[in-house]
């Protein structure tokens, strides 16, 4: 009698073929300059889209994804501190440029299936929850992913030092800052034609070079937490996917520059 062919894995044949994430948890630095596309102002819908599909691809493999989203194309506030208005409330209306655009990655992260939820630190309980920590890591349990916006909640900083504030906090395996540049170079590649491209560096190397990767209190706060740092190009197809299932993307950052 011949035998009977095995059975196929039938609706689970995709799963099982899917990477294993090397990183479980994630946080992922985005700035609101990335969302304006080739405009100078405002977010570009279609690169919007782009962004969600791109963060879709790394949640589908398993990976818990938490964003800490930037402002730059709304308000910066220390732009308008050096136009001569109050350094405070100029970094308030950069918090609220975040949360505009929070709320619009939320849309179109929901409008290619994903549960999102939006956390902010200045609270405003009729647009978003108020940032809980413990809120935030049971919503990556559950397979949401998160915005966090506002930074801090506290003028006198970027969004790069909250988005390593968040990372340290719930845990996060890896800090990735998403840029339209392939990583971190010595110079600008845009200026400087010899600029070299790193695969890995130190903190110290990125401090002491005074490497423009994210600002000097944000690098000091993954290296007394050990958190690395990845800094890729978003705009690629695919590579924020393969990062987080832990292919060579762009520059990493760690204590140990040959670790890798």
């Amino acid at each position: 009698m011949a035998l009977e062919p095995a059975p196929s894995a039938g609706p689970y044949a995709a799963a099982l073929e899917r990477p294993v994430p090397r990183f479980g948890r994630v946080v992922v630095k985005l700035s609101g300059e990335a969302l304006v596309g080739d405009g100078e102002f405002g977010i570009d819908p279609e690169v919007l889209d782009q962004v969600a599909i791109e963060i879709k691809g790394a949640h589908e493999l398993g990976t818990q994804i938490a964003v800490m989203m930037g402002g730059g194309n709304i308000f910066r506030g220390l732009a308008g501190a050096r136009r001569g208005m109050n350094r405070v409330t100029a970094d308030l209306m950069g918090m609220l440029g975040t949360v505009i655009n929070a709320l619009a990655l939320r849309d179109a992260l929901e409008a290619h299936g994903m549960p999102t939820r939006v956390q902010t630190a200045i609270e405003m309980h009729q647009v978003a929850e108020p940032y809980i920590r413990g809120r935030a890591i049971r919503h990556l349990e559950k397979g949401r992913v998160v915005v966090f916006c506002a930074g801090s909640g506290n003028p006198f900083f970027t969004t790069d030092t909250p988005a390593a504030l968040r990372a340290a906090e719930i845990g996060a395996d890896i800090l990735i800052k998403a840029t339209r540049v392939d990583g971190i170079y010595s110079a600008d590649p845009e200026v400087d034609p010899g600029a070299k491209r790193f695969d890995t560096i130190s903190y110290m190397d990125v401090l002491n070079l005074g490497l423009q990767v994210m600002d000097n209190t944000a690098i000091t706060l993954c290296m007394d937490n050990r958190l690395p740092l990845l800094v890729l190009d978003l705009f690629r197809p695919g590579n924020l996917a393969a990062a987080v299932a832990g292919e060579p993307i762009g520059t990493l950052v760690t204590e140990d520059r040959k670790l890798r």
